[in-house]
């Protein structure tokens, strides 16, 4: 009788350990916040997830609200979600981003991919998704939006960058294949969040390189895109407007990279009839790094990106210009830094501090 007390506490102690460690940690969130600014368009692709560091989120997120920006970008990887099979979720991490920012006041665009090992191939790299498993991928999507809605993330990003051929796990880019992923997944996430955006392209802007097996020109790979009948998959359009080394005013062609290159994407939409539809910036910016060949001067940064903020309420169709990048937690020494808007110590750089200036209202 002793013995068998003694065993029934302690499986009772167990059992109580191994669901503690199950539950959702408590947050130390803030009163609600709301962001003021003199452009709601402007926004920041944040690098916030896998971090788990509370207060280095909390402070970041604030810092995104004080510079003036409502709206954010952030990857939230389906690998941090199911890292070992199909069964079941962990939303710690996506939780503590997402409240945070809420509490912020900060709209959330939500782009969901990076695949899990047990999702595919040996050797594979995690952008690689095989028809196979777009079930598994739109399961995680719509249980994502589903969870989130309530909490205001209506915009779900669908794939970075599919018309890379490193983005589309060392492949081929393959419109076809995309427009059949977004076949899979719209519907899924009608069903459970009917006021869900999904968001399609995030294109890596340019002509083809090596006859497009590493990139897929993005005007060719969206034509083909329509010609594969995805329209009816997609409510809005993400677009990735960088500067390169040209004033956001340079006139577009389709031979340059440069902001305005977004106004042929817009121009293409509309010749197939999709001109209801709005386009979203999720990507945007100059580089001032002082060694790197395709880098801008540090004022030229500054000048420009007001520019290109100005430029964005000339465009009716135009939801948010959200710019890369606003922090990383680590520096590499090099010129992936200067996209930086803040250092990793939370330092402002010059182009936070000239935002801040440009997006603060008059007293």
């Amino acid at each position: 009788m002793k013995y068998a007390f003694l065993f029934t506490i302690t499986m009772v102690v167990a059992l109580m350990q191994f669901f503690a460690l199950r539950q959702p940690p408590r947050l130390d969130l803030p009163p609600q916040q709301h962001v003021q600014t003199t452009n709601a368009l402007l926004g920041v692709h944040t690098r916030l997830s896998g971090i788990g560091d509370e207060a280095y989120i909390k402070r970041s997120l604030e810092q995104v609200r004080e510079l003036g920006s409502p709206w954010i970008v952030e990857l939230f990887p389906w690998a941090y979600a199911q890292p070992r099979s199909r069964y079941g979720f962990d939303w710690a991490g996506s939780d503590m981003v997402i409240q945070h920012a809420r509490r912020q006041g900060l709209t959330v665009i939500a782009r969901l991919d990076l695949v899990p090992a047990w999702a595919r191939p040996r050797n594979s790299t995690d952008r690689y998704l095989d028809p196979t498993f777009y079930s598994d991928y739109a399961t995680y999507v719509a249980a994502f939006a589903e969870r989130y809605a309530p909490l205001g993330v209506r915009h779900i990003q669908i794939w970075n960058e599919p018309n890379l051929r490193f983005e589309w796990g060392d492949r081929n880019p393959d419109p076809g294949a995309y427009a059949a992923l977004l076949k899979v997944v719209y519907p899924r996430v009608k069903a459970v969040a009917p006021d869900a955006i999904v968001i399609a392209g995030a294109l890596s802007p340019g002509t083809s390189i090596d006859g497009g097996t590493t990139r897929m020109d993005d005007l060719h790979y969206l034509a083909s895109l329509y010609d594969a009948a995805a329209a009816p998959y997609f409510d809005m359009w993400a677009v990735h407007a960088y500067g390169a080394q040209e004033p956001p005013e340079a006139a577009p062609t389709p031979e340059r990279v440069n902001f305005r290159r977004i106004e042929l994407v817009r121009a293409l939409m509309e010749r197939f009839g999709d001109q209801a539809k709005r386009i979203i910036v999720t990507e945007a910016g100059w580089n001032d790094h002082p060694r790197w060949s395709a880098a801008v001067r540090p004022a030229d940064r500054i000048r420009w990106t007001l520019a290109a903020c100005e430029l964005a309420r000339s465009y009716p169709w135009l939801e948010a210009l959200v710019f890369w990048q606003f922090a990383t937690p680590f520096s590499t020494r090099s010129y992936p830094d200067n996209w930086n808007f803040v250092a990793p110590d939370g330092t402002p750089r010059p182009i936070y501090l000239a935002v801040q200036e440009y997006t603060r209202p008059d007293p």
